[in-house]
């Protein structure tokens, strides 16, 4: 009896045991192959791919920064331009003139026209012109004023040209004291009759800038300042003039509200050399049409300029009752308070 319970002891006791090793086994090895999918195989599947997205992350960052700069150049980005503008403060403004500049709207390209009506021929719309002008001077016309973001009409005439004036984008006199006393003749006459730097604009406006820089006058139209000013960088660029630190500053703080601007395209100022090899390549294929003889007549300045200089007319009637109207500058008695548009014609 004895020995019976000691052998079931023993069966019980190897069963336990048994059950203690195979027992437990079956229950963690079917839990982990039933979890193995979500576990196991599903952390293998997450995890392994995990520092991919985070590498693709980066390499589509880097894409991006690269797809954001690209299109623009860096040349190109007014901000990045800016910064590359020596500052330095203004020059005394001693020995400045406009006529340090040349003539005003001088015909820099010989293209029969002056600067101004170049100019307005460009930026207005619905435009007229003056009769026997070879569509020259421009009569009347609509434009569309940046500054002020307002339409404006534009008729020529003693007291309505002036609506519509030629702004300097950077200043004769700003540009004077600013780098331009460094620059040649011709390229500060190139300077002052330089597209690039010239708008048609509402004239109280162009009155209330003055010869003030980015720190002191910014247009009304806040959404024409970004390219105000980065058309002022354009243009210090190109005729290696500085800003000061106040310019700096005020420019950059525009630029902040759009960090892609870019500086305007430029398309240069013709030489007189490549303006009259224009000339000559227009006027071949047509010579029936003798384009070059009306220019003398759009210039009648020099002519009469060898005449007494020292007439004097007291105002526009007076001109036109000696049957002087209109004066070209240069002509004798011309001077410019007769000529209030400053077009460089008076009493038309």
């Amino acid at each position: 009896m004895a020995s019976t319970w000691r052998t079931l002891t023993a069966s019980l006791s190897a069963g336990a045991l048994l059950l203690t090793v195979f027992g437990c086994s079956p229950v963690d090895s079917t839990s982990s192959s039933s979890a193995q999918p979500s576990t196991t195989s599903s952390p293998s599947a997450t995890t392994t791919p995990e520092p991919e997205p985070s590498q693709t992350a980066e390499e589509q960052q880097s894409t991006a920064d690269m797809i954001g700069q690209a299109p623009e150049g860096a040349q190109d980005n007014a901000l990045t331009v800016l910064n590359t503008l020596a500052v330095k403060g203004r020059a005394p403004k001693t020995g400045y003139s406009r006529d340090q500049f040349g003539a005003a709207w001088a015909d820099v390209d010989h293209n029969g026209c002056d600067t101004r009506n170049d100019i307005l021929n460009r930026d207005l719309t619905d435009k007229t012109y003056k009769a026997n002008t070879h569509d020259c001077v421009v009569a009347s016309g609509v434009l569309q004023d940046p500054y002020t973001g307002t339409r404006i009409d534009f008729v020529r005439g003693q007291d309505t040209s002036t609506a519509v004036q030629i702004d300097h984008v950077v200043a004769l006199s700003d540009a004077w004291q600013k780098g331009a006393q460094q620059l040649t003749e011709d390229e500060r006459r190139n300077l002052a009759n330089d597209p690039y730097n010239l708008l048609a604009v509402d004239g109280p406006s162009n009155q209330r800038k003055s010869d003030g820089d980015a720190a002191t006058w910014l247009p009304a139209n806040t959404g024409f300042r970004c390219e105000y000013v980065a058309r002022q960088i354009g243009v210090k660029q190109k005729y290696r003039l500085w800003v000061t630190q106040a310019e700096h500053d005020a420019m950059a703080n525009v630029l902040a509200t759009c960090p892609a601007q870019t500086i305007p395209a430029d398309g240069g100022v013709i030489t007189p050399v490549q303006a009259e090899q224009q000339q000559a390549q227009t006027v071949e294929p047509q010579p029936t049409q003798e384009v070059p003889a009306p220019q003398p007549t759009q210039e009648p300045a020099p002519q009469p300029a060898q005449q007494d200089t020292n007439v004097y007319y007291k105002n526009c009637a007076a001109v036109r009752a000696a049957g002087k109207a209109p004066l070209y500058q240069g002509q004798p008695g011309y001077s410019s308070k007769l000529d209030r548009d400053g077009d460089g014609i008076a009493c038309e």
